[in-house]
């Protein structure tokens, strides 16, 4: 069961699971990882860190009333989409300062809705594409296949880029464009026999991807990737 939405046929991907090691535009060495405790961190230090990073949120750059201003509603918000069910990956500086998040929310019909958020001093670096590729190689990990979004019609810097890694355009009559993506269930084994290759093949073939998406995305996308929605 997924709900009224329409997703491809095809699946998008495969995406390389969290975590993922880069540096930005500006030569920022950040991290994408799981928030989910398997690294060593508490899962409480990084509901704190992203309170830390919601409370500095431009609200300016809010939309539909996400993310919330106010200590008391970001945590009570954090509450709902840091649960059990729901997929979060953040992006972190190397002092572990939360710089971007991104979140895959169970929709209560088979599918997941995604979401991302990049403070303003970190937007438009290529923080985002790597955002959303890490969730989607969480999500594969959790065996999530169906995922959709919404985004305003003139966002389209973020439409590109999320056309860019495999959504497509489901519900084109409301003032929102919804977008939906399907994930290869089988994906994930796939990801793990590419980790058991050789390793300085795989991060000179990731250095050489890595640098065609930046050079793509410098022509496209300004990445309005403070939210999706």
């Amino acid at each position: 069961m997924t709900g009224d939405h329409i997703y491809p046929d095809d699946p998008a991907g495969p995406f390389e699971p969290p975590p993922r090691r880069f540096e930005d535009r500006e030569g920022r060495p950040i991290v994408v990882r799981e928030v989910d405790g398997s690294d060593g961190r508490s899962l409480a230090d990084d509901r704190e860190a992203l309170v830390e990073m919601y409370v500095a949120f431009d609200p300016e750059d809010r939309a539909q009333g996400i993310p919330p201003t106010g200590e008391s509603s970001i945590r009570e918000w954090l509450g709902h989409i840091l649960a059990d069910e729901a997929i979060n990956v953040v992006a972190c500086l190397p002092d572990d300062g939360v710089v971007g998040h991104a979140t895959l929310v169970p929709d209560g019909q088979g599918g997941y809705e995604l979401a991302i958020f990049v403070l303003g001093d970190y937007q438009n670096a290529g923080i985002g594409t790597r955002l959303i590729e890490g969730l989607l190689g969480a999500g594969q990990r959790h065996g999530a296949e169906h995922v959709w979004l919404t985004v305003e019609r003139w966002n389209n810097p973020a439409i590109a880029l999320y056309r860019k890694v495999g959504f497509e355009a489901s519900d084109t009559e409301n003032f929102e464009l919804e977008m939906c993506l399907r994930l290869d269930p089988d994906a994930q084994e796939e990801s793990a026999a590419d980790t058991s290759a050789d390793p300085d093949s795989k991060a000179e073939a990731e250095t050489e991807a890595e640098a065609e998406t930046e050079a793509a995305e410098s022509e496209s996308e300004s990445e309005s990737d403070s939210r999706s929605r």
